[in-house]
């Protein structure tokens, strides 16, 4: 088992003083190169679901084993080195450097890692479509062209789990298609697990395993869960 959750928690305060649960999961797993949708709408603790396995938060309590490394138990710099080492995020808002070029994009993303290899990089940028753009910087980039540089950068490490957060969410159809299409092939070409989680009922009928997040997450099943948390 890749990745394994029992008993995981997450509150955040609220204005008012009050204590909040966002994220409530008694378990949760995910197979080697398996490829699970979650179905989450706003306020059903997507984000920060994605971010706790991906070791961006700690959980209050519970436990997440990740390729065997109990990420949750783990402190900052090993979280750090654990992530660079076994996970590719894609975000919904790509979070690419808008001073560097595609191909300084993927680079930096592979110095966290075991270092940047130019050649890989550009092998990578090639294959989603980029290869005679590799000096562009983001903004000369379409939208759709710059998913294409997050999903290169994402696998840049070749992890073993690639986390997608709404990635299709700021896309045309076509284009949306297009992305989701060459996510999963680049995915299952490099032998990583997907999780991703959309809202999109287009993007989650590509998907034989789907899942509903309101109902892993218990939290989510709460009303005030829905009201301006992530």
């Amino acid at each position: 088992m890749l990745l394994n959750i029992d008993n995981l928690r997450k509150s955040y305060g609220t204005p008012d003083g009050a204590v909040q649960a966002v994220v409530d999961v008694p378990s949760f797993s995910l197979e080697s190169g398996q490829q699970t949708a979650l179905c989450g709408t706003s306020g059903t603790g997507k984000t920060t679901f994605l971010n706790l396995i991906a070791g961006i938060l700690q959980p209050d309590d519970g436990c997440i084993e990740l390729d065997g490394c109990l990420i949750s138990q783990a402190n900052e710099a090993a979280r750090d080195r654990l992530r660079a080492r076994t996970i590719g995020y894609i975000f919904q808002t790509f979070n690419l450097l808008q001073g560097y070029s595609c191909i300084e994009n993927v680079l930096l993303g592979m110095r966290f890692g075991p270092g940047a290899d130019r050649r890989r990089a550009g092998e990578l940028l090639e294959r989603v479509g980029l290869g005679q753009r590799l000096d562009h910087l983001p903004r000369q980039l379409s939208t759709g062209q710059q998913q294409r540089v997050a999903v290169a950068r994402a696998l840049a490490n070749r992890p073993k789990l690639v986390l997608a957060d709404e990635p299709t969410g700021n896309l045309d159809p076509a284009s949306a298609a297009e992305s989701l299409g060459l996510i999963r092939e680049t995915c299952r070409e490099n032998g990583a697990a997907l999780l991703l989680v959309s809202h999109d009922r287009e993007v989650l009928g590509q998907f034989d395993n789907v899942r509903d997040l309101a109902e892993i997450n218990r939290a989510a099943a709460w009303p005030s869960a829905r009201e301006g948390l992530p």
